[in-house]
């Protein structure tokens, strides 16, 4: 019996290697790295304009890079903005990486890149998509100073379903090292999809620090003062409407709006929904963060939808 045993468990830590290196390897060769250590394509967007006195933090989602915000970045800047949108700590690099990072570093990264386009702009406005829309919610609570934020799909309540594995998680990673993480009904733009440099792995472990930080950034939700817009998908596979409606209502600033979109995934900035997207957070910033007046005193777009 003993020896069954031994046998067994020889075999499954044998099996448990053989697959993590399998995934590393096809991980690899779809997005190799470049000769600094960072997939080509998802180093850190930094677009300085030049003589703005204004500048928006752009965050990525979970295991995605910076690309999936270049769309937005660029159509920030040609309206005049000075736009950074920084690669999270074990984002873009190998999944060995991502599975040696966790949601305390992803916030203090989100933290480091706010106060350095602070001292760079007189406003800034924080704009995240997913994962780094939960980053900005916890970052933006109780800041004062933060004239606007925009919150695309933010990631602020866990599916059930990725509350469970969470909590298997350390008997999940005993069979499997990385979770297959399909982005097909993501992004449902195909060529869009086809450029996207999102890991599409993610260890177990991992899963319980996106619940974490989605957990206090639900939590974080009533002390954010700043005029705020959630762009939601109808058709968002990973985050479900009552989420986002539910987020409107716990937020505490005064001036809220929850925009619907249509025909589009969970990843919005790159999808076919990019252009409103574009569009809707340009006029917000627009609204309360550049000259036209006091960004508390600023009036909402028109047709907002929120709580006055």
């Amino acid at each position: 019996m003993l020896l069954l045993i031994a046998v067994v468990l020889a075999g499954a830590i044998l099996w448990r290697a053989l697959a993590s290196r399998r995934t590393e390897r096809r991980t690899a060769a779809r997005l190799p790295l470049g000769a600094n250590g960072i997939i080509p394509g998802a180093a850190p967007i930094d677009l300085p304009t030049a003589d703005a006195r204004y500048g928006v933090l752009l965050l990525h989602g979970f295991g995605d890079t910076p690309q999936a915000l270049a769309p937005l970045a660029h159509a920030l800047s040609a309206r005049g903005y000075g736009v950074l949108a920084p690669l999270l700590p074990g984002h873009g690099r190998t999944v060995r990486d991502f599975a040696a990072s966790d949601a305390d570093r992803w916030i203090t990264a989100a933290r480091s890149a706010l106060t350095a386009m602070r001292g760079r702009y007189e406003r800034v406005g924080l704009v995240g998509l997913s994962m780094g829309g939960a980053l900005a919610a916890v970052v933006a609570s109780g800041d004062a100073e933060l004239p606007a934020l925009i919150l695309l799909a933010p990631y602020v309540d866990a599916p059930p379903v990725i509350r469970v594995l969470a909590r298997l998680s350390p008997l999940v990673r005993i069979v499997t090292p990385y979770l297959s993480a399909d982005d097909t009904r993501s992004i449902h733009d195909p060529v869009a999809r086809a450029r996207s440099l999102a890991y599409r792995a993610t260890p177990p472990r991992l899963l319980g620090e996106l619940v974490r930080l989605a957990d206090r950034a639900r939590d974080s939700l009533p002390g954010i003062t700043a005029p705020t817009l959630i762009m939601q998908s109808r058709q968002d596979n990973r985050i479900a409407p009552a989420v986002a409606e539910h987020a409107l209502r716990a937020l505490g600033a005064r001036t809220k709006r929850l925009e619907w979109l249509e025909g589009c995934g969970h990843v919005v900035t790159v999808d076919f929904c990019r252009e409103r997207v574009a569009v809707c957070v340009g006029e917000w910033l627009e609204a309360f963060i550049d000259a036209r007046g006091d960004s508390r005193q600023a009036s909402a777009p028109q047709g907002e939808r929120g709580i006055p």
